[in-house]
This record gives C-alpha cells, sequence and structure tokens, in this order.
C-alpha cells in the first residue's frame, strides 16, 4: 500500500491525554527508578521525569502510522527528542497535537517520517514538545526527496567522559514498562520476536531513553526536572530485559552534552545523543 504522502503539513489534534500520579509512578518504576529516587516514586511532592513526556502522544502514534499507512511489521522507532518548557504536573491532562512534517524517500532504506508534536496543559501551557523520527523500511522508492543528511555527533575521541552511569534492569522491565502504553507484543512474546528475527523480547527503545535520562538528572542536573532542557538521541540497537545500560556523557560547554548509553558488553543503544541543560 503506497504511502500517504497526503498528511505532510496537516495540523491534528487528539483527544486528551488525562493522567493520575500512580501513572507517573509508574513510569518511573517502568525506567528503574528505586526507593532512593523517592521524589518520583511517592505521592507527597511527586515529581516527574522529563522524559515522560513521551508517553501521553502514545496513544496517538498507531492512529497516525495508520493514516500515514506504514508497515508496521517493518517499522523502526528511529529517533526520539524532547524540548521542556514547564514542568510537568503529577496528574491532570495534557492536550496533544501534531503534524508530519516530512517524508523522506530513503530508496532501499526505506521512508523516513518526521512527526512533531506540543503538549500542553488544559490550561494552554506549552509543557513541552517532541520530535519522533520513524522509518517503514518497506516505504522507500516512492520518488520523494531524499531529505538531509544527519550531523553525526560523536562523544571526543580518547576524552574521558564526564559522567557515567551505569543501571541494570529487571529482566521483567519490558512487561513493567509496557503497562506505561506501548503493549507492542515485540517486547512480551517470545514467538512474536523470534518472527522478527530476534532472539528473544527486546527492551523497549524508549524505556531504554528514559534510562538514560534518569542518569542524565542525577548527574548533571541535581536531579531536578526543571534543569534538563531538551534531550536527542538516535536508536541504534536493541537491548534485552535483565541487561545493565551504561550513560555517558561528554561536556561541550556550560549548557551542552554529547550523550551515549551502551550495554555491559559494549553494544551502542543510544547514539548522536545531545543534551541541553539550564
Amino acid at each position: 500500500m503506497a504511502i500517504n504522502l497526503d498528511i505532510i503539513g496537516k495540523k491534528k489534534k487528539y483527544p486528551p491525554f488525562k493522567y493520575e500520579q500512580k501513572d507517573v509512578i509508574l513510569y518511573a518504576l517502568g525506567i528503574g527508578a528505586e526507593l532512593d529516587e523517592l521524589d518520583f516514586l511517592y505521592e507527597r511532592n511527586l515529581k516527574v521525569f522529563p522524559t515522560f513526556s513521551v508517553i501521553p502522544f502514545g496513544p496517538a502514534i498507531f492512529p497516525f502510522i495508520e493514516e500515514a499507512r506504514i508497515n508496521i511489521f517493518v517499522l523502526l522507532h528511529g529517533e526520539q527528542k524532547i524540548i521542556l518548557h514547564a514542568p510537568i504536573p503529577a496528574s491532570g491532562e495534557i492536550i496533544n497535537t501534531a503534524v508530519c512534517s516530512s517524508i523522506w524517500d530513503k530508496g532501499d532504506n526505506g521512508a523516513v517520517f518526521t512527526l512533531d508534536a506540543q503538549g500542553h496543559d488544559a490550561k494552554g501551557t506549552l509543557l513541552f514538545e517532541t520530535r519522533t523520527l520513524l522509518m517503514d523500511r518497506s516505504g522507500g522508492n516512492f520518488g520523494g526527496e531524499r531529505g538531509p543528511k544527519t550531523l553525526k555527533i560523536a562523544p571526543p575521541e580518547g576524552q574521558t567522559p564526564d559522567f557515567r552511569v551505569a543501571y541494570k534492569t529487571s529482566p521483567q522491565q519490558a512487561a513493567l514498562y509496557r503497562l506505561t502504553g506501548d503493549m507492542n507484543p515485540l517486547h512480551i512474546d517470545p514467538e512474536f520476536a523470534r518472527l522478527g528475527g530476534l532472539e528473544a523480547p527486546i527492551l523497549h527503545g524508549l524505556c531504554t531513553y528514559g534510562y538514560a535520562g534518569r542518569a542524565i538528572l542525577h548527574s548533571i542536573c541535581n536531579g531536578d526536572p526543571t534543569h534538563l532542557k531538551s534531550f536527542s538521541v538516535r536508536f541504534m540497537g536493541v537491548a534485552f530485559p535483565g541487561e545493565t545500560l551504561i550513560t555517558e556523557g561528554w561536556k561541550q560547554d556550560e549548557k551542552n552534552y554529547i550523550i551515549t548509553t551502551k550495554t555491559q558488553d559494549g553494544r551502542l543503544v543510544l547514539g548522536n545523543g545531545t543534551v541541553e541543560i539550564a
């Protein structure tokens, strides 16, 4: 089925995302928060991890995939970026608007969709923006523009990272994280995973993203969500529940860092990572 190019540039408003404190706490547990991070687990003065901003737009992704006529069986989540404008409330309602800003033809490599979204609270305050890149590996060669080349961002060669945080995930981590909204059987069903050429169910990419966000928050933001301004990565590989995720950061100037996340055996999971702090 041909890709629906008519969706480019059309802004859409989605039903409000309603959530409670327990949803925020479940997300924190889903990205491995422990009892020494009590501010993110206890409803008294509850804080929200900035990477929670990927959750409210989750229910709208599948309607978008259907409208765009993306082949879900060969779909890859290519990149993710969040930009924070205000603290995310511990409960409430978030109004999502989104636009497909581009669809690039990468030939035999597929088609790349850029989805830009905004999340406002019920009073109209802009809380965050997200940019999601999706790749339909079967969608290329439709005669469109290839689009710009992505800038390669790598840590400075030979330089020791300014911070390094290792978090061991639980064997049940994907089973827990999927309760935040992404119920894709790829993360729970061994048979489904094997059909996709994987040896076992994999950790959600956005779960790994959340783990990296935790590492960043506690390393260079003093545990304060208001200190994180933006966080962008490219998904470079898969991790499995039970593996250790090691996030490292290299300071570029007073506000900017380069970030990577690898597994305990050195496999790169998140690359091309950048962070801006207050």
